[in-house]
Order: structure tokens, then sequence, then C-alpha cells
């Protein structure tokens, strides 16, 4: 069984943010699936997505930091500027960080360790909200 779906995060500000339960509020063909995968991908260059600790908030504030050091804003070498100084340091973290996760689903419901959730990374100040596509494989 495929199954495809597009979804919307709500907006949120700039920050690493779990949505592990967004998702899954928006994909209730999730409990069909005994055993498959689920891929989430970001229709999106300016945020990512990712997996990390769901418990402690402190890694996500931690994540923001460090990727503002890896990618801050005001380079002088940035030629792309025209969407702000936010929007290529957003680029460089998208990249960075990547587009999708594959989580698998084992009787329906996605099967992340103790400590795992599904981050949406917004890199802008104002993003908006985000297009999302979940495809479910499984049976």
């Amino acid at each position: 069984m495929w199954i495809q779906k597009q979804i919307s995060l709500n907006s949120y500000p700039r920050g690493f943010h779990l949505v592990t339960r967004e998702i899954e509020a928006q994909v209730p063909e999730l409990s069909k699936i005994t055993m498959g995968l689920a891929h989430i991908f970001i229709q999106h260059t300016s945020a990512s997505l990712t997996l990390n600790e769901n418990a402690d908030p402190d890694v996500r504030v931690d994540m923001e930091s460090h990727f503002n050091k890896i990618a801050p804003e005001h380079a002088p070498y940035y030629v792309h500027t025209l969407e702000g100084s936010d929007d290529m340091p957003a680029h460089i973290k998208s990249s960075l960080l990547g587009a999708s996760v594959t989580v698998p689903i084992t009787n329906g419901r996605l099967n992340l360790g103790t400590w795992q959730g599904i981050y949406l990374c917004e890199h802008r100040n104002r993003g908006g909200s985000r297009r999302i596509v979940v495809t479910l494989q499984g049976e």
C-alpha cells in the first residue's frame, strides 16, 4: 500500500521545533500500516527536517546557536542578499540538515527511539507555514 499526502505545518519562529505530533495528527493513515516506512519531505529551501532529542528543550536552543555560528548572517561574501540577511544562511542550513527524514512504521505508529522526535528547523525569521509531503509505504 502506498499513501501520499501534502500537509501544512503551523508557522513557527526561527529555531528548532518538535513537530512529530503535528505530523502524526495530520496523517491518520499511519494507523492502517502494520509495518512500513514514512518518508517526510519539506518543500522549501530555507527550512529543513531532522531527527533529534525530544526531551530536553536545551538541545533545540543549542542546535540553533551552533548553526548560527556555521552560517552567520551578514557575511560579507554572500552574493544572494535580496531576500534578507537571514535568507542565504537559511539555504546553507537547509542543505546541511536536509529536506527529508525517513522513519519506520510499526503497528500504526512512527517507530522513533525513546528520545527521538522530528524537528522542523525553521531558518528564516518569518518563514510562515511550511508544506510537507508525507509518503507512507507499508502493509
